[in-house]
Order: C-alpha cells, then structure tokens, then sequence
C-alpha cells in the first residue's frame, strides 16, 4: 500500500476532487477504498511554542511540526509529542542536519519527511536544488532511516506515481529499496503510532476487544466435563501404570553378569 501524507486540503478548493482522484487511482486487483487522515501542520520558531501540542494530537490523526531554526528542531527532535518533521527543502535552511539530533528523533517514532510538490511544479530552479541538496544532507545524516516522501501537492498536477517517487529517491541518494519504504512501511508505522498514541495508554498499552462473555450456564457443564475427563486421565494413568511381566525384569548391569559368569566357572571347575 502507498501512503502520501502531506495533501493540503481545503473545503473550497474546485481542485480537491481532481486531486483525491487522482491519487485513489489504484492499479489492478487492489481495493478501491481510500482512507483520509486529518493532519495538523506547525510552523514552530520557538521552542516555547509548545503548550497546547498535547491536546492537538488527540483531535488530529497525524500532527507535523515545521521548525524554522536549529533551537525549534532540536526541540523537536528530544523533546515534542509529534508524529512528523517535516521541512521545506525548497529553501535554503539555515542550519545543518547531525546524526545524534535527527538519531534522537527517529529512536523516539519521529520521522523526516520530505515533500517533493514544492520543487517541481514550477517553483524555479534554484527550489529544484535546494530540494534535491536538502533531501541529500538529510539522508546522509539519517543513514537513509526514518524518511517519508510525501507530495504536499496544492494541485493534481504535482502529484507522481509511486515508482516515479521511488525513483526521486534514488536521485536523492537512497537506495530503491529504502525509497519504496518512504512511501510504504515507513508511513504505515507512522499511522500506526499516531493511532497507538491516541487510542493507548501512553502509547505501550492499548484495550481490544476480546470477544463474548461466556453464560454462567455454560459454567457447571464445562466443569463436570473437566471432571469427568480428568478421571478418565486418571483411570488410564492407573490402568498403564501396571507393570508386565517383561517390564518388571530389570536388565543386568555388567557387573552382575561378570559375577554370575565367575560363579558359573566355579561351580563348573568344583564339580
């Protein structure tokens, strides 16, 4: 199953039926439903920024955050209840992507993701190359673990196919296998824990149902049926219990045969 999780949506847009269209154009023997997932986008510039997040991810099913600065995403990284990072690579970003920072937010469910719409849809060439320079220091730095592709298409027309995204990636730097988990495995976890995040408790311990009851009328019949077989065990037990006449001869151990063979020899030699 392919995932795009980035699809600006508005009520009034002409173009929004085109476009889910477009994208729930499924190839063949694949089922035709097409799930939507609200998503809630922040721009964070201070860390401080933060205070009503907790409640937002109980009312939105996948809550991305936009940081502007290295302080906004660090604390991202360590320290924000969110299900995405995602950033704009169609500018020039004024910091540098580390290993430990975005190791940080991967080892906690958090995801990079990148969205190629802005780049390619008439945005010029320096957006372009700012996408394609930002998606490779991000892979770099993230050793191609912990990234999602996304469209964040304002139209139908910034919208690829799945192996046409694939092979963005491996323009990028990643390789065919990684690009194809971006939009696949990667954002399946990424909805699965947002889900876990809502519906569980503090996202380890979550309730399913666990079928019907059974009648305390059922209970005294499923007791006696216990009982009964367990005499019947018991009666088996009892009846294989008892030793044969072969099995009650024990074997000989080696030195009871060396000394019935020395009595033999001198009962033999006496007479």
């Amino acid at each position: 199953m392919f995932y795009d999780l980035n699809l600006p949506y508005a009520s009034d847009d002409p173009e929004i039926s085109n476009t889910l269209s477009f994208l729930a154009e499924p190839p063949k023997n694949v089922p035709k439903g097409l799930t939507l997932l609200t998503r809630l986008n922040l721009t964070l510039s201070d860390p401080a920024q933060n205070q009503r997040l907790a409640s937002l991810t109980q009312v939105y099913d996948l809550v991305a955050i936009r940081p502007t600065n290295e302080k906004a995403l660090l604390n991202a990284c360590t320290n924000l209840e969110c299900d995405i990072i995602s950033l704009d690579f169609s500018i020039r970003l004024p910091f540098h992507f580390k290993f430990k920072m975005v190791s940080a937010a991967i080892s906690r469910g958090v995801r990079f993701e990148i969205c190629y719409g802005p780049g390619i849809t008439g945005s010029g060439l320096d957006a372009r190359r700012n996408l394609i320079g930002n998606a490779m220091s991000l892979i770099r730095a993230t050793r191609g673990r912990g990234i999602i592709i996304s469209s964040e298409a304002q139209r139908a027309l910034a919208v690829r196919a799945p192996w046409d995204v694939i092979n963005l990636a491996c323009v990028w730097g990643l390789s065919q296998e990684r690009g194809k988990e971006a939009i696949c495995e990667e954002a399946r976890k990424v909805t699965a824990l947002a889900k876990l995040k809502r519906t569980s408790w503090r996202g380890i311990i979550d309730i399913v149902a666990g079928g019907v009851t059974k009648t305390k009328a059922n209970v005294p019949l499923q007791k006696k049926s216990q009982e009964a077989t367990g005499d019947n065990l018991k009666r088996k037990a009892s009846v294989g219990s008892e030793p044969t006449g072969e099995e009650a001869e024990k074997p000989l151990s080696k030195r009871e045969m060396k000394r019935r063979a020395k009595k033999a020899r001198l009962e033999s030699a006496g007479a």
